[in-house]
């Protein structure tokens, strides 16, 4: 492990134990520590570099170390030289690999003929780790080649010494215990069935907390309001369906519609033609009764009566005033009387014609009433289109809340088949959970002697579990050697059967609080197990802890990194503090 920046504390592992011990230095005083010396940095700077997420929060992206080049040095399946591994903080996303390892066919039988550096997309990196070093193919849900390595290089940061069967705190049992599964040679397949079906839970709980949500419940709907709803869009589809079966397209329909139009104006104009003229109708005949002769037959014996003798010129004066006033009147009677035939022929006519126009509008009427021009069936189309759609989507919310609202009693049968799946899957697996109890049994009582000590394994209703035991008390010493043993039998099964690689690192803070006899037994443990196996292990310390277990009989000499880190301001990983 390396890094382009002079300060920093290059480390040369080698096979079987390693231990990277914590030192004190002479002009140590009371106040000075061990705890930034960097340990705990050394797995964080594997998981860097072994395709960890770049993100802010990531301490190698911070001010202080963004600019340093890591690097790190490992044997990789397939290669025959050394695989060099290079990534900083200032570009998180991608990471340098030496030789060029990203070979095009992941399952070709022959050695990979590599050459150059190539940088590659950490997630493309991932790929890699995740086929070569764990031998992950095709779609594998539920196991992450990101959570498998958590498990053979626990971080303190994410609280992944709290408990043996997660990685971090948080960590949900039916995603850990998939991955365990997996490193243990069981079906992981199965095991994941749980997260799957945690997931289908939570996405329903999610749901129904929005179906009782006052706003969000409108969009979700719940089956009985849909029901109705529906009813009345299927209705409405119907109605528009039977429109456009029906629907006649009328040649020239707007032309059609322009005649009627017309026809309606002249029949009104004729309609307001007649009121005016039977008006003077009405006035002309009203005239012809007033058009009299004047009553003259008084006159005479009116002058006689007063004994005026009216003389013969005045007589025929005035019978010729009496006959000019009688053609008069003749004339006047015979005008008005023209005028009458005049107005009653026009009113005759205009009857006539109203009841010819009438006739001509009423059958456009009916031509047009038979059917409508293209753009109204168009119209109508489209507003069934749109009904039809509107009724789809109320079908889908339909299925969608009949789903919700019976997918509770579907994820209880669902768990009970596949808890039932399970156990009838380990009963077959005999021999892999066997391996992996009499294993875990023997590094257990390697550290406490005869003690019961197995790895329980059961098909709960939740998820699988996988609970590694020691006959004893809680105490944080022997919690803590329960997970050495078990992320040690994890290694070996997995480096083993060829689903990991042959590593496993411990920080210094899983021998916090252990007794000196059990830290001895699992230093020599980790030396001879990863001998026999042909695996390394990697362990933190500092060099008050390893003494004690020196003071036991256990020979650190040969296990013992040249590489010494110190409390000293300089004598860190990374040469400086920050």
């Amino acid at each position: 492990m390396s890094a382009d920046d002079s300060r920093f504390k290059e480390i040369a592992f080698q096979g079987g134990l390693n231990l990277l011990l914590a030192d004190k230095t002479e002009a140590s005083t009371s106040t000075d520590s061990r705890n930034s010396a960097g340990k705990s940095s050394l797995v964080e700077l594997v998981h860097f570099l072994l395709g960890a997420s770049g993100s802010t929060r990531n301490p190698f992206t911070k001010r202080a170390l963004r600019s340093i080049t890591f690097g790190l040095d490992l044997d990789w399946p397939d290669v025959t030289e050394t695989l060099k591994v290079r990534r900083s903080g200032a570009r998180p996303a991608f990471v340098t690999l030496q030789p060029d390892v990203t070979a095009p066919d992941p399952d070709s039988l022959f050695a990979l003929e590599t050459q150059g550096q190539v940088e590659v997309a950490i997630e493309q990196w991932n790929h890699l780790i995740e086929q070569k070093l764990f031998g992950l193919r095709d779609d594998h849900p539920g196991v992450s080649g990101r959570t498998l390595l958590s498990y053979l290089a626990r971080r303190v940061s994410a609280h992944g010494f709290n408990e043996a069967g997660r990685t971090f705190s948080r960590q949900p049992a039916a995603d850990a215990t998939t991955n365990l599964a997996y490193l243990l040679g069981l079906d992981w397949q199965l095991a994941d069935g749980y997260r799957q079906l945690a997931a289908r839970d939570a996405t329903r709980k999610q749901l129904r907390k929005a179906v009782n949500d006052p706003v969000w419940g409108q969009i979700v709907g719940s089956t009985a309001d849909l029901r109705g709803q529906i009813a009345l869009a299927e209705a409405q589809v119907e109605r528009l369906q039977g429109q456009v079966a029906a629907f006649q397209v009328v040649p020239e329909y707007e032309h059609l519609k322009d005649q009627a139009d017309e026809l309606s104006r002249r029949i009104k104009q004729l309609s307001q033609d007649d009121v005016i003229e039977q008006y003077n109708l009405d006035e002309l005949q009203q005239a012809v009764i007033e058009t009299v002769d004047v009553d003259t037959q008084y006159l005479q014996p009116a002058y006689r009566e007063l004994g005026i003798v009216l003389s013969d010129q005045v007589r025929r004066r005035f019978q010729e005033v009496e006959a000019f006033h009688h053609s008069i009147v003749r004339n006047r009677r015979r005008f008005l009387n023209e005028e009458i035939s005049e107005l009653t022929a026009r009113l005759a006519e205009r009857r006539t014609e109203r009841a010819r126009l009438g006739e001509e509008q009423a059958q456009l009427l009916r031509q047009l009433d038979e059917g409508g021009a293209l753009e109204a069936l168009t119209s109508l189309q489209q507003a069934l289109a749109r009904e039809q759609a509107a009724l789809g989507a109320l079908r889908h919310r339909y299925d969608a809340a009949q789903t919700l609202e019976s997918s509770s009693r579907q994820i209880t049968a669902k768990r009970i088949q596949l808890q039932q799946a399970v156990e009838t899957d380990l009963d077959e697996r005999e021999q892999q959970t066997s391996e992996a109890t009499l294993l875990f049994s023997r590094f257990a009582q390697a550290l406490y002697g005869p003690r019961e000590a197995f790895l329980a394994i059961q098909a709960g209703r939740e998820s699988l579990t996988i609970t590694p035991r020691i006959d004893s008390d809680n105490s944080r010493g022997i919690g803590n050697m329960v997970i050495f043993c078990f992320d040690l039998t994890l290694a070996v099964l997995a480096h083993r059967h060829g689903r990991g690689p042959d590593f496993l690192i411990h920080d210094s803070h899983l021998y916090d609080g252990v007794d000196d006899r059990q830290l001895k037994a699992a230093l020599q443990l980790a030396a001879d197990v990863t001998r026999e196996e042909n695996m390394q292990y990697i362990a933190t310390l500092n060099t008050d802890d390893l003494a004690k277990a020196t003071r036991l009989g256990f020979d650190a000499e040969p296990y013992a990194l040249q590489t010494i880190l110190t409390d000293a301001p300089t004598g860190g990983l990374f040469g400086f503090r920050y």
